[in-house]
């Protein structure tokens, strides 16, 4: 796998892993589109994000979140309580990695924002590939655009994943006995994918985490 940064277990504000939440969409549940991730085994990127997202070229992306595993309830509260993780490394091999942000009015923002107008009409120069990978947080107008404590990862493009590819799925407890049920039964049954993963809660706890995923 592609080399990351080491983490020392002991640096509790650090994560091996990244998740991405499936969030509630009009007319499904985050546990309906959930399902359809699983089950179809890729997470779509539906929209474009970062600097020039508005613009032509702005290429579509999807969002992790390098949150510790012990602190996802604060994406949880506002995401839902269903998700899916990666370490980190394999994201990395697949184009993602962390945003970075250049804050409103700065000179680093007013100059990406300057590349991404200039390359409004061809989607060819090298800033497509940096622009998503920047977001520009900061007041505008009545809304404030201020997301550091998502602590955001970004891939351009749909991901396409196999059952053995997720480090851990993110369900909520009382529906864990009933999800391995359904998955034993899609592998025996040949009617579906069939996760073995461990799952964890998103309101556990570190050591009900640890336990999950390393027991």
């Amino acid at each position: 796998m592609t080399l990351i940064g080491s983490i020392d277990p002991s640096w509790k504000d650090m994560s091996k892993y990244v998740v991405h939440f499936a969030k509630e969409t009009t007319g499904k549940s985050a546990y309906d589109n959930a399902i359809s991730i699983l089950y179809a085994r890729r997470i779509i990127a539906a929209n474009a994000f970062g600097a020039g997202r508005n613009l032509a070229p702005a290429r579509k992306s999807m969002c992790f979140s390098e949150v510790p595993l012990h602190y996802l309830k604060r994406l949880a509260d506002v995401r839902g309580r269903h998700g899916i993780g990666f370490r980190k490394e394999y994201i990395v091999e697949r184009g993602g990695g962390p945003i970075l942000y250049a804050y409103k009015d700065t000179p680093q923002a007013k100059s990406i924002n300057a590349m991404v107008h200039a390359a409004a009409h061809d989607a060819n120069p090298p800033v497509w590939e940096v622009a998503p990978f920047v977001d520009l947080p900061g007041t505008y107008g009545k809304s404030k655009y201020l997301y550091e404590w998502e602590r955001e990862w970004r891939q351009v493009s749909d991901l396409d994943f196999s059952e053995t590819d997720p480090a851990f799925l993110i369900i909520p407890e009382e529906l864990h006995e009933a999800a391995r049920d359904f998955f034993h039964s899609a592998k025996v049954d040949h009617v579906g994918p069939s996760y073995e993963c461990p799952f964890i809660d998103p309101y556990w706890g570190e050591d009900e985490i640890a336990d999950a995923l390393y027991s």
